[in-house]
């Protein structure tokens, strides 16, 4: 165990590890007391209640009510599950909100609606869920989810365009209306530190946010050089031989 954590500090640059969930941060500091972790702000995981994102109670979610129904005044919407039938149409949606968002400006974006993109392509296979809303009989949001336990839902994507106000309050009031049956709770992911992501996240008043940490190095590497962090994928498979020692 003590040689797999070793190897990260070895083969990486000062932030070995990342997205550490608060036990396996416990078995670390167990395991190695003099390391680092630090928590993780920016990956912080916003947790809500179901039943609050569907039925938007009480006086903190006054606006966001008013502008749901000001959508349901001026947009006339459906809403159906995703289906092989109508990936398609899901895939044009992305299209469309890749170029009005200028995806290939900005890496984050881009990296964004590639995995948007992957994700509906092996829809099946990965067992996602998810909802798409019309407009007028043209797909204006999109929702994909899946379970994460049994009792809460993982959002990874929701995507919407800008031809009719409030779309986005739409399209998670409605998703968050048919998993309420299902879940207690629903996962809608990190901020990724961007503040107006993160501004939005709490005003939908978050019941509860999961950590996470990010093992830093004790000194800094001697020698003055900083090796390359390892890749996603080498991430991964450390991760899972480090849990698999546990």
């Amino acid at each position: 165990m003590r040689e797999l954590i070793q190897l990260a500090m070895k083969v990486s640059d000062n932030t070995p590890l990342i997205f550490i969930d608060p036990d396996t941060a416990l078995w670390i500091r167990e395991l190695e007391p003099d390391l680092e972790l630090v928590p993780d702000r920016d990956n912080f995981e916003y947790v809500y209640r179901a039943s609050d994102l569907a039925e938007l109670p009480g006086k903190k979610y006054q606006k966001i009510r008013s502008h749901l129904n000001r959508f349901r005044r001026n947009c006339m919407s459906t809403v159906e599950p995703i289906t092989p039938e109508n990936l398609e149409e899901v895939m044009e949606l992305l299209k469309k909100w890749r170029d009005w968002k200028g995806c290939d400006k900005n890496p984050v974006l881009s990296h964004e609606v590639e995995a948007a993109f992957y994700a509906v392509e092996h829809f099946m296979e990965l067992r996602l869920r998810g909802f798409l809303l019309r407009v007028d009989s043209e797909v204006g949001a999109i929702s994909i989810f899946e379970r994460l336990n049994a009792d809460t839902a993982l959002i990874h994507f929701e995507k919407g365009l800008p031809d009719c106000e409030g779309i986005y309050k739409a399209i998670n009031a409605e998703t968050a209306a048919a998993l309420a049956d299902e879940v207690e709770y629903i996962n809608r992911e990190s901020d990724l530190g961007v503040g107006g992501l993160r501004e939005a996240k709490l005003r939908y008043h978050p019941h509860h946010m999961v950590e996470v940490y990010s093992l830093k190095r004790p000194s800094p590497v001697s020698g003055g050089r900083c090796p390359s962090r390892v890749s996603f994928r080498e991430h991964e498979v450390l991760f899972a031989a480090l849990k698999r020692t546990n």
